[in-house]
């Protein structure tokens, strides 16, 4: 039998163990804006009871919570509303919604959306919807870029995943910093991308918050097994075209690409920076690998010959002016790239709520 028939066993039989007799619930994503239309994002999954990380719990303990986040029983065919727009979950569960974008709102704003048949309230899904004071925005990788993981080496990679939780994972302090600098006080919008499954979605959140990284729509990967194989695009593809939708999303804005030099993101700003000319100020990566692949030199020098400034360094603290947004005299940048504020200093951001206008623009 082929890898990907025992898989779907396995995954059926975990389903049958796991599935619950209570009806499914709607989780929310955060969602992006494009022109004329606000993106909704969310998965629809039966109710599964995970435990919350604790302080000083063994890595037994953080190793079966992490697994409960793969085991997931998600729902086809159920239809999801949201300002008057309906669609229904696809085989994994997965909904996007696009609906009207209101004039004059810009920020985090909540969009109500709810299982018409169902009793419960609606759920808030969040949407970032850039201001017209915005200059610039900034797409990162996660893995080894703000978040260690040593994600280059397979093994280490998933032991870190696996044995750590959202109360121990380290957040670059540089990256904290970094990223509130560029984001100069929520004016820049900030996007991540990675090749992590949604079902870690819920867990970098949480992690995020803690360390006080500047929050932004998430862009990850949708993994799973279906009758023909395993479902997923590659690393490469998810995150080049996970960047696509970002710029074209965002037409007027330049952008800044944050990455390292362990996953190959040097081979894919390449091809971003090729197939849109003009719309990529800078590229930064951290240097994450024990030595530069000769793939990701080519890369480098690509992006240098087309006119992009490009800077490896081991700390973001250690970036020159050259690679960074020119500075906005009427702007503070927040804290210095070579800050060394820990995550445990950094308050946790919320999103923002909407105003009473915006709301009822939205409903």
């Amino acid at each position: 039998m082929a890898l990907h028939g025992l898989a779907r066993l396995f995954e059926r039989g975990i389903e049958r163990v796991l599935r619950r007799d209570g009806p499914p619930i709607l989780r929310a994503y955060r969602g992006y804006a494009e022109p004329g239309a606000l993106v909704l994002q969310g998965r629809v999954l039966s109710s599964v009871r995970r435990g919350e990380a604790q302080a000083g719990q063994s890595a037994w303990t953080n190793i079966k919570q992490m697994v409960s986040l793969f085991v997931t029983t998600e729902v086809d065919g159920v239809t999801v509303r949201a300002s008057g727009v309906t669609v229904q979950s696809d085989a994994e569960g997965y909904v996007t919604l696009r609906v009207p974008r209101p004039e004059g709102v810009h920020g985090w704003i909540e969009v109500p959306a709810d299982l018409p048949w169902s009793e419960d309230p609606p759920v808030c899904m969040p949407v970032l919807v850039p201001g017209p004071d915005a200059r610039f925005g900034v797409i990162s990788d996660i893995d080894d870029t703000v978040l260690h993981t040593g994600a280059h080496m397979l093994w280490r990679n998933l032991w870190t995943t696996f044995s750590g939780n959202a109360m121990t994972r380290q957040v670059y302090g540089d990256a904290v910093a970094l990223m509130a600098r560029l984001s100069e006080g929520g004016r820049n919008p900030v996007f991540y991308v990675s090749s992590s499954p949604w079902n870690l979605f819920s867990f970098l959140e949480r992690v995020f918050a803690r360390a006080g990284l500047v929050p932004g729509p998430m862009f990850l990967r949708d993994l799973g097994v279906s009758e023909r194989g395993l479902i997923g695009a590659g690393h490469l593809d998810h995150k080049g075209s996970s960047i696509d939708r970002i710029l074209a999303g965002n037409p007027c804005l330049r952008f800044w690409l944050v990455g390292d030099t362990g996953q190959k993101d040097a081979q894919v700003y390449a091809g971003v920076v090729s197939r849109h000319p003009g719309r990529i100020g800078g590229v930064i990566l951290r240097d994450a690998a024990p030595e530069l692949a000769p793939a990701t030199q080519d890369a480098i020098d690509a992006i240098e010959v087309s006119g992009v400034p490009v800077q490896v360094v081991p700390q973001f603290g250690k970036l020159s002016a050259r690679v960074l947004p020119a500075p906005d005299e009427g702007s503070s940048e927040g804290p210095e790239t070579g800050s060394e504020t820990g995550p445990e200093e950094q308050p946790a951001k919320r999103l923002g709520q909407v105003t009473g206008q915006g709301r009822e623009a939205l409903q």
